[in-house]
């Protein structure tokens, strides 16, 4: 793979996210193998910075340097990856990019991640599927999309997120005689029904009255979710911290005794990967691609969406049951390691490599 040039396009931190950490993560770890990249970032600052504030001009001012930063980077470099969503942030990111790409003459690689993916195709296949079909491969994170894909018709192949053991270790700090510390790292969007969570807390600190909870993220249901931690009467014990970057999360990690993940619809979350590389007891909504990730007792514990009271009952069961969640914990850390560089490199290169080998009309040779 010497002499690869990659035209990476997704979102970039800020804000931090899913998808803006893994295309930023992807980037660092492909120019550590001496691949050039070049990264076209979909949610670029407005320039000038005041076109942001003005609905409908806010979208011709990012779309237009946009589409003119991937017409010049298709002409530089041998591969695009596209990492592609849902909704609108496909059809004005994702679908330009693809066409810009065959326009050039240049192979494409889309890097589907959306867990939103059956509605949306069920919706607007008509429309997607002319694009994705002039990707030269469709790549995506969990089996769990790879299902909803060939529903439709659509081949794809897994490469999984990847997770850094180096920044998320299982360096825990235990704190004696506390109750239990829970965590919540999803933003304050609708689909990841931080209410219930909050619902869940509630019960907890009936049992057990010094519990905490820590919700990481933002969004725009903040302060609806602090109204409701007040109505709950558990506002004191809750901190929301607002937006927290990747490097920061570790730190919230670490002072976790569990992990709750309580959205209603998934792929891969990145927050549950990152819990289990530092040793956090995941209880999580059994919702889309998050059982294709973990395994309800072996794991993490799953529970059904929008059910605070299983969720509670899950944390109160980690906390009666040390050697259960010691046990979660310790297949959690084994299960990680599928989700490091060193194991998805080489299915990300074999990726590249078949896509270049095709366009040349060649076959590709063994994988690196």
């Amino acid at each position: 793979m010497t002499a690869l040039s990659i035209g990476l396009v997704g979102p970039l931190p800020p804000p931090s996210g899913g998808m803006a950490n893994q295309t930023l993560q992807l980037a660092a770890l492909l120019r550590g193998e001496g691949i050039e990249v070049v990264t076209v970032q979909v949610n670029a600052p407005y320039r000038p910075a005041w076109t942001g504030r003005i609905k409908g001009l806010r979208a011709v001012a990012r779309l237009l340097p946009y589409l003119a930063c991937l017409w010049r980077t298709a002409g530089s470099v041998q591969v695009f990856h596209v990492m592609a969503n849902s909704g609108w942030s496909w059809h004005l990111f994702a679908a330009p990019a693809i066409w810009i790409a065959r326009l050039r003459g240049k192979p494409v690689v889309v890097n589907y991640r959306g867990g939103e993916a059956d509605d949306f195709l069920a919706r607007a296949r008509r429309w997607v599927a002319p694009s994705m079909e002039r990707a030269d491969a469709v790549i995506v994170p969990s089996g769990f999309l790879e299902t909803v894909f060939g529903k439709y018709g659509l081949a794809t192949q897994v490469v999984p997120n990847i997770v850094s053991l180096e920044r998320f270790s299982s360096a825990r700090e235990v704190q004696a005689g506390t109750g239990p510390r829970l965590l919540v790292a999803r933003n304050l969007e609708p689909i990841y029904d931080n209410a219930s969570a909050l619902r869940a807390f509630a019960l907890v600190r009936e049992r057990h009255a010094d519990a905490t909870l820590v919700i990481a993220g933002s969004g725009p249901l903040r302060a609806e979710l602090e109204g409701l931690a007040a109505e709950l009467g558990v506002a004191q014990a809750v901190t929301f911290t607002g937006r927290v970057d990747n490097a920061a999360m570790a730190a919230l990690y670490r002072n976790a005794d569990v992990m709750l993940n309580p959205s209603l619809v998934d792929n891969m979350p990145n927050s549950v990967l990152e819990s289990l590389a530092c040793g956090v007891p995941v209880v999580s909504t059994n919702v889309g691609g998050v059982p294709y990730l973990v395994e309800d007792g072996r794991t993490a514990l799953l529970v059904p969406p929008r059910a605070p009271e299983a969720m509670a009952t899950a944390v109160l069961r980690l906390a009666a049951e040390p050697a259960l969640a010691a046990s979660l914990r310790e297949a959690g850390l084994r299960q990680v390691q599928s989700y490091t560089w060193a194991s998805v490199r080489p299915r990300l290169l074999a990726v590249y490599q078949h896509v270049l080998a095709s366009r040349a009309g060649t076959t590709a040779v063994s994988q690196p």
